[in-house]
């Protein structure tokens, strides 16, 4: 009995990781790490369950793939410093996110700073250590040109294309049509005359069209369609390309009905487009960029009940938890219909008596809620509740300030 109401069962191999009636979390009871941490909420992230996505990933790609990690997903400096040592680079979108990744021990060359409104003062600092520029402003060539100058050196550069093609991979999309992010397709050989005028040191193309998608088919597609836009591309460079990235978009399952990604199949398609650039462009490296898929199954997001209610027949059990750390969870306020992402009751066995609980926040909105009308174990004031798949847009992406109840410590086991 592992499933939820109206939400995903729970993982397996979390399922596995009860014992004695408490979820364990890389071994470690989560009531003990609680008291580690200094209280709840949480989130606690599996070294193991990350090293062992990437040991799939790596066993599944071409070895002439190499394999960012994008910061966006989960900044928190101790898992990016785990992470240097199993990926091939970062990917970075802020002066923040850069001096992680650096201080993490990332070669400069091996990280680029991508996402549209770069300050001056972020591409002073980008073209001093040396990272890789995605350019997608139609005055950051310039700009950056004078952010090399001021700092005495010639920066790298790569273009973000927005393709020209219509998206339909990705479960967010990050690219065709209008769009702040990169370049369009048409007018990218006009920025790559300029950026050949200004002497920036072009490094290739870097093209994001989406994430989140759970069906191989159509990440197929759009990587076919961002390999031919590459390559028309590259015709018409300054240099010969040395680098694509071809963004990445797999996604994991976070609700009922969402099926895992076919990763053999996925993997097929890179190989596909890693030979057609191996046959055209023998010196290039082909870049897949991944974030939430690295991360997003080994995080928990670790809570207390604080009280148990009933109101007109509906059982709640509140927490010290909610939206202002796990905005994702609870719905984006209400952006999206909330679907309920698997949870549990970490203190009790799984397999005991069951009830159908809302579990919700102490904030001051309707909007607080992680779960709704889930089946769980019976819980009481005290228990733990254990959000799953919470590894990635968390803590980072939510509004900690909302009501002033303090961020959530996060912890690497």
């Amino acid at each position: 009995m592992s499933g939820v109401t109206n939400g995903p069962a729970l993982p397996a191999d979390w399922a596995s990781a009860f014992v004695d009636g408490e979820l364990t979390i890389g071994g470690i009871p989560a009531s003990r790490l609680a008291a580690r941490v200094g209280g709840t909420p949480f989130f606690a992230y599996d070294r193991a369950r990350v090293a062992g996505r990437v040991a799939a990933l790596r066993q599944a790609l071409p070895a002439s793939v190499d394999l960012h990690y994008s910061l966006k997903a989960n900044p928190m400096p101790a898992l990016v410093g785990y992470l240097g040592r199993l990926v091939d680079g970062f990917d970075v979108a802020s002066a923040g996110e850069m001096k992680i990744a650096l201080d993490a021990g990332m070669a400069p060359e091996r990280v680029g700073f991508a996402g549209p409104g770069k300050s001056d003062a972020e591409l002073r600092q980008a073209a001093a250590a040396g990272v890789i520029v995605s350019l997608e402003g139609q005055g950051e060539p310039e700009r950056l040109h004078e952010a090399g100058r001021a700092v005495g050196c010639r920066p790298r550069v790569m273009v973000r294309v927005n393709p020209a093609f219509d998206v339909r991979a990705g479960g967010l999309r990050m690219g065709g049509g209008p769009k702040p992010f990169g370049i369009d397709e048409e007018d990218v050989p006009a920025l790559l005359r300029r950026v050949a005028a200004l002497d920036l040191d072009f490094a290739g193309f870097h093209l994001y069209w989406g994430s989140q998608s759970l069906d191989a088919a159509r990440i197929a597609e759009a990587q076919e369609q961002a390999m031919s836009a590459f390559l028309k591309l590259a015709a018409v460079a300054p240099a010969p390309p040395r680098l694509f990235n071809l963004g990445g978009g797999f996604g994991i399952p976070y609700a009922a009905g969402d099926p895992a990604l076919d990763l053999p199949a996925a993997a097929r398609n890179v190989a596909a487009a890693a030979a057609r650039l191996a046959q055209q462009l023998p010196d290039a490296r082909l870049i897949v960029e991944l974030g939430r898929y690295l991360v997003g199954e080994a995080g928990v997001y670790v809570c207390r009940v604080l009280d148990r209610k009933v109101s007109r027949g509906e059982v709640f059990l509140v927490t010290d938890g909610g939206l202002h750390h796990h905005l994702a969870a609870s719905g984006n306020f209400g952006q999206v219909v909330r679907r309920n992402y698997p949870v549990a009751v970490a203190t009790r066995p799984i397999d005991g008596p069951r009830e159908t609980a809302t579990i919700a926040g102490r904030l001051c909105t309707p909007l607080d809620v992680l779960a709704r009308k889930a089946e769980l174990a019976v819980a009481a004031p005290g228990d733990l509740i254990a959000v799953f798949q919470s590894g990635a847009y968390g803590a980072s992406a939510s509004p900690a300030g909302f009501l002033s109840h303090g961020a959530a410590p996060e912890i690497l086991i």
